[in-house]
């Protein structure tokens, strides 16, 4: 396909053969031999002139419309991988901040929502829950949630079932403390126990008992497996996997 620079080279020649089929070139000197000054272009010639710089004018518009959407596209693309990277960086970072705490889950995944309870930042600052799911509004959404810092097993307690609840049915204060992470078409996690990978709902990942906090009390496995359907469409689409390892394995990997 011409380029807009061929178009107006094409242009150009064609005007060219116009005003020189016309006698133009002759009309453009400022005199004729005997001194009398040329008569100006005809309003044929007048009309073709402005004719043709309209066209020119109206495939360079177009050529700087093409380009100022590529580099919006581009921009909106970049900026949607590097929320997607921040997301992860935040799953990792909860995973690794997980807390083994008596009586308090450090863990539980209903097939619905993954609620963690984790350090703060700030060492012995206390603990919060934070939450992973997925909600249906329209178009599937990946979203965190997170709780103010907790310092009593009362306020465990209910910031635990707060997160199950913002999972199922967020209120209009649940949502002030979401963050939207990326568009998602569906999850799935497994955990890494006894040297394979397991459904957390498999009587491999069965909770070993029932705190009073009604938290599932499992112990941390030894990797975290993320397996995200990003839609089509999207700054980046189809399956990724992420798996997290503990950090007490030392390095080693499942």
């Amino acid at each position: 396909m011409p380029t807009s620079s061929s178009h107006c080279v094409l242009c150009a020649s064609l005007m060219q053969r116009i005003f020189s089929g016309h006698g133009l070139a002759k009309r453009l000197a400022p005199q004729h031999r005997n001194g009398r000054a040329l008569r100006g272009f005809t309003l044929i010639e007048l009309l073709v002139a402005i004719s043709i710089m309209a066209l020119m004018a109206m495939l360079s518009w177009r050529g700087l419309d093409s380009m100022a959407r590529t580099q919006t596209q581009t921009s909106q693309r970049s900026d949607a991988i590097l929320t997607l990277q921040a997301g992860l960086i935040q799953w990792k970072l909860d995973l690794d901040m997980l807390t083994q705490t008596p009586n308090i889950a450090p863990m539980d995944w209903d097939g619905r929502v993954l609620r963690l309870t984790r350090r703060t930042a700030v060492m012995g600052d206390g603990l919060q829950v934070v939450a992973w799911s997925r909600r249906s509004d329209g178009n599937g959404q990946w979203l965190r949630w997170q709780s103010p810092v907790i310092r009593t097993f009362g306020a465990w307690t209910d910031a635990w079932s707060k997160a199950s609840f913002w999972a199922q049915n967020a209120s209009a204060e649940d949502r002030l403390r979401e963050v939207f992470v990326a568009p998602l078409d569906n999850w799935q996690i497994f955990y890494f126990r006894g040297g394979a990978w397991s459904n957390p709902l498999s009587s491999a990942g069965s909770p070993a008992s029932s705190p009073a906090g009604g938290g599932a009390q499992t112990a941390i496995p030894d990797g975290v497996r993320l397996v995200l359907s990003l839609p089509a469409g999207q700054a980046l689409s189809g399956q990724m996997t992420v798996d997290w390892v503990a950090p007490t394995l030392s390095g080693a990997k499942p």
